[in-house]
């Protein structure tokens, strides 16, 4: 991590898990085991109709609440879908895009990733571009051109200005609800090389700016060698994040000095 530029995020993913009814109870426990003093955002995403809930209970604990994925319409007859003003509409302040396994059971395209990642830009909403490589590519040397492909497509017509509200997520496929994770110098590598594929778009500045989260089964035990990375600013996290005992946990490994 390295404050002195750039934000510390920690953010959750329920993915498809938990009720409405257990929001309040989760945040009040999250709230007692909370570190006193914190250097970092803390987002829960949640599903989409579970987030005024969110909003709701974790005011006391100052904890945003976002959503876990976007339409790429803006509105129409796309029965299902969810636009980016209606996210924003109901109090949602991110979203995550991009994730493995939106792009693996949904068919989602790295395009599509860039063209949600602007609909919510326009709303007022943080995304959480999510990108990583296969346990195929990483054993074939291709993780930082897949990687860097993602990056640059996610990216691709986003201003430096609106670049500044948006957050990159690594998540190396193969760790992912695994219980693998990637060394500390592994994640370093890439978030790293991921920032340096930024740098040559927009230049030093909105590189040194904009957050990295390491996403692939980051938890209470990692969570700390993890984050003194310097490349590494946050996490995207999983399992953990359901149990508030362990994420209060990886927020606290978040308040070490870098």
């Amino acid at each position: 991590m390295n404050r002195k530029y750039r934000k510390t995020v920690i953010a959750g993913n329920w993915k498809m898990n938990m009720l409405n009814s257990g929001i309040k109870p989760f945040m009040e426990e999250l709230k007692a085991n909370m570190p006193k003093n914190r250097n970092c955002d803390v987002v829960l995403c949640a599903p989409a109709i579970m987030v005024p809930a969110m909003i709701k209970a974790g005011k006391d604990c100052k904890v945003a609440a976002g959503a876990q994925d976007v339409s790429m319409y803006e509105k129409g007859a796309y029965t299902g879908e969810i636009s980016a003003d209606q996210l924003s509409d109901v109090g949602a302040k991110y979203c995550i895009v991009g994730h493995s396994e939106r792009r693996q059971y949904h068919g989602e395209t790295d395009i599509q990733v860039n063209i949600k990642a602007k609909a919510l830009l326009d709303k007022g909403i943080v995304p959480i571009i999510c990108v990583g490589e296969s346990l195929e590519q990483r054993e074939m040397d291709l993780t930082m051109e897949y990687v860097a492909y993602q990056v640059k497509t996610a990216l691709s017509g986003i201003d430096a200005a609106k670049l500044r509200r948006c957050i990159i997520a690594y998540e190396p496929i193969w760790a992912i609800g695994t219980g693998k994770t990637a060394t500390s110098e592994q994640a370093q590598e890439v978030c790293e090389g991921i920032r340096a594929v930024i740098r040559k778009i927009y230049g030093a500045r909105p590189a040194r700016a904009i957050s990295i989260l390491y996403g692939g089964s980051m938890n209470a035990k990692n969570a700390e060698e993890l984050l003194a990375q310097p490349d590494i600013d946050g996490g995207l996290i999983g399992g953990a994040s359901l149990k508030p005992a362990d994420f209060a946990k990886i927020i606290e490994a978040s308040n070490q000095e870098c």
